[in-house]
């Protein structure tokens, strides 16, 4: 069975961190585009950052730019978003994606491209 599970999320205060994860089951990462979206109470989902299957070519949205940072690891078949000096404009459900299309990483992002979604983690920042 196809599967992306996130976890790392919970409730943080800002200037906190988080580290979400991102693992795939059912099959190999190695030729996906993968990518971290969020969706606001009220808002459209957002592409956050998305990183390429080769050179590791990375794409952040640029309300992110400088304090997130997007990786992954093949041989841990998982992606990871680390979250630094997190705002509360930065709550949301978080979502990672992946695509074996040939999408750039930015265009993975700003058009919400991904064959296999997880179900999400929550992320609140609030004091």
């Amino acid at each position: 069975q196809v599967q992306l599970v996130e976890s790392g999320g919970g409730l943080v205060q800002p200037g906190g961190s988080l580290r979400l994860s991102c693992a795939a089951s059912g099959f190999t990462l190695d030729f996906y585009r993968l990518g971290w979206f969020r969706q606001a109470p009220g808002k459209e989902r957002e592409g956050v950052s998305c990183i390429s299957n080769n050179y590791g070519v990375t794409y952040y949205a640029d309300s992110v730019k400088g304090r997130f940072t997007i990786s992954r690891d093949n041989a841990k078949n998982t992606v990871y978003l680390q979250m630094n000096n997190l705002k509360p404009e930065d709550t949301g459900v978080y979502y990672c994606a992946a695509s074996l299309s040939g999408y750039t990483a930015k265009t993975m992002c700003r058009e919400l491209r991904g064959d296999y979604w997880g179900q999400g983690t929550q992320v609140t920042v609030s004091s």
